[in-house]
């Protein structure tokens, strides 16, 4: 349950003056305020290539989370209910979402172990890991307070993370923000609306 208590933590960091009615347009989520902007950072992805995340989702709804696949609860949760969500759009729609997941554990979440672990909910969700310097850095880019260190005895140990799942638009704005709690629903009433969504600016 550490994850929790991080995002609560972090909460009024990430999330200042953010309020929980829907956002316009009928988008489902927390509006904060100011509205995050697509973060640009570079990690590996599970083929073991440089993925560029601001160009490679470029035009797309793009849903970032930070988790670990040894997390009990809110990780593989959100994973299933976007899976779920997504899996109730025409291809149509599902072509313009991209769902990406950076470790926040790479120590045992190996390129091997995390796309093993993702195909379990969609074989087209985007697995990224990286050096422990990288992976703060990309969350310090998306705006989340870093988490301390987790003591490592072993091989089982819990690690502190944030629940915030930033669905960033085509036009590179997050208009809502999801934490623990929501689900399947909000997720699929946000991924219609990337339908209607207006495309990125040009540079």
């Amino acid at each position: 349950m550490k994850a929790l208590a991080v995002a609560a933590a972090v909460a009024a960091t990430v999330l200042g003056g953010a309020g929980s009615a829907a956002a316009g347009g009928g988008l489902h989520g927390l509006v904060p305020q100011p509205l995050p902007h697509k973060p640009s950072f570079t990690l590996t992805d599970t083929a073991g290539r440089p993925f560029r995340f601001a160009a490679a989702t470029g035009g797309k709804l793009t849903y970032l989370y930070f988790g670990y696949t040894h997390c009990p609860d809110a990780c593989p949760t959100t994973m299933a209910d976007l899976a779920t969500a997504l899996h109730e759009q025409t291809p149509t729609i599902r072509r313009h979402v991209e769902v990406v997941f950076v470790t926040v554990d790479p120590r045992r979440d190996t390129r091997r172990v995390l796309r093993a672990w993702l195909n379990h909910f969609d074989r087209s969700f985007v697995g990224l890991t990286g050096s422990r310097a990288a992976i703060d850095a990309a969350e310090r880019s998306a705006g989340i307070p870093v988490a301390p260190p987790a003591k490592v005895k072993g091989s089982d140990y819990s690690v502190a993370h944030s629940t915030f799942l930033f669905p960033f638009s085509p036009d590179g704005v997050a208009h809502v923000v999801y934490v623990q709690g929501f689900h399947t629903a909000d997720y699929a009433t946000r991924t219609e609306a990337a339908r209607h969504a207006p495309p990125a600016p040009g540079p």
